[in-house]
């Protein structure tokens, strides 16, 4: 019989640049987790330099939360140059922990920051509470799960050894296992275990039938082209059952998707987490979380592992989803309760007539249309169309700083 912890577990979220940390933290996030310039595995996210690292722990700090950095590559002889001096670095910056897979990478944390906190990365693919044993005796505090393990499999793992378990609760699933994988190196020259991958598995494929000459294609018959890619992680509908087994830290995919993604997921997570430990016996989804979900998913969602072996209905091919898709039209930045005007920073293009929905944290939302926009100079236009412009517009509901506006495309 499961046993329900008495402690909200951590919500952790994904951070690209420093304005994704910030967000992701006034959302709800009570930590994040980030890349630095080196040993990280998403060489093409917005990755942090120290002073950018200290701004964010600075912020984080005034906020109560957390700066994880990932440097969770599989190193050869030649990553492993300065090692000793990064993980110093970060210590002094203040990061709470690394995030690490490569034994050598360890070490090397503990020679040049010994007090510094390690988390086993999920590229360590733990799927069985033995491992996880194995990195309890290690002297190791936190384990991330492979994205391959089931609900069980993490109930026995919370029984036999006594560890904080991180788990993956939303977000993009890997083909291989828990990103092990060589198909972007063999086809790119890409290591995705060293930062590099080029998504391989979500090309588009020709698929021929097999013990042929290669000359029937049955991917011409299919709706769309043949891929190798898993529909994305949600566990939206099913939190509780994750929150009864005592997982330590709920983490949430995409240091490569954008603010809107982030602050919508996070936003949503936060409020299912605190409704449930407000009274977990009278528990009950709001359907309006799971509609909310559906305007940052990007690909169709799927349990993964947790239940089931998925099958070929977990997968991404044949006819997609009609997934409505949401801009982020523009971020509040002050609002004026005399007038019940908000200044606005264009992020997508919006004009008068559009149909908008305002968002905050703690799950604030209304819906309005434009009536009037102002530029800056207080001139009256019909359309905010330049990037990043400051404008004026009439709102319905008081808004605050940080609050974001969408429309749908």
């Amino acid at each position: 019989m499961t046993t329900r912890q008495n402690r909200k577990p951590e919500l952790l979220a994904p951070a690209g640049n420093l304005e994704k940390l910030k967000f992701a933290i006034h959302y709800g996030a009570d930590a994040v987790y980030i890349g630095g310039k080196q040993f990280g595995l998403r060489a093409k996210a917005g990755n942090f330099s120290f002073e950018d690292m200290r701004e964010g722990v600075e912020f984080a700090n005034r906020y109560g939360a957390k700066v994880y950095v990932a440097a969770n590559i599989i190193a050869h002889n030649e990553n492993l140059n300065g090692a000793q001096e990064y993980f110093k670095s970060l210590y002094d910056i203040g990061i709470a922990a690394v995030i690490i897979a490569d034994p050598a990478l360890i070490t090397a944390c503990r020679e040049g920051a010994p007090d510094l906190e390690i988390h086993i990365s999920t590229q360590a693919s733990i799927a069985n509470w033995r491992t996880v044993q194995f990195w309890k005796n290690e002297g190791i505090p936190r384990v991330v799960l492979a994205r391959e393990v089931s609900l069980e499999e993490i109930k026995e793992m919370k029984e036999k050894v006594d560890i904080e378990i991180e788990a993956f609760i939303h977000g993009a699933m890997c083909i291989s296992y828990s990103g092990r994988c060589v198909l972007s190196n063999h086809m790119t020259s890409r290591d995705a275990n060293r930062g590099g991958c080029a998504q391989s598995c979500r090309w588009n494929y020709d698929l021929f039938e097999d013990g042929t000459d290669g000359s029937i294609n049955i991917s011409e018959k299919a709706d769309e082209a043949y891929t190798m890619s898993s529909q994305d992680l949600s566990m939206v509908e099913h939190l509780p059952d994750i929150l009864e087994l005592g997982v330590d830290s709920l983490k949430i995919e995409g240091r490569m998707k954008s603010i809107h993604y982030v602050a919508t997921v996070v936003n949503v997570y936060r409020k299912i987490i605190d409704t449930y430990f407000d009274d977990p016996e009278n528990y009950k989804l709001d359907q309006a979380w799971v509609d909310e979900i559906w305007k940052a998913a990007q690909r169709s969602l799927t349990t993964a592992f947790y239940y089931d072996e998925p099958t070929e209905k977990d997968q991404l091919f044949g006819k997609p989803d009609r997934i409505p898709k949401y801009d982020f039209a523009g971020l509040v930045l002050d609002y004026d309760e005399g007038t019940q005007i908000a200044t606005i920073q264009q992020r997508n293009s919006f004009k008068v007539g559009d149909e908008i929905e305002f968002f905050g944290p703690n799950f604030y939302h209304f819906k309005q249309t434009i009536d009037e926009i102002w530029d800056e100079q207080g001139i009256q236009v019909d359309i905010a169309r330049h990037p990043m412009m400051i404008t004026k517009v009439k709102v319905k509901q008081p808004v605050r700083y940080y609050d974001m506006m969408r429309k749908r495309k």
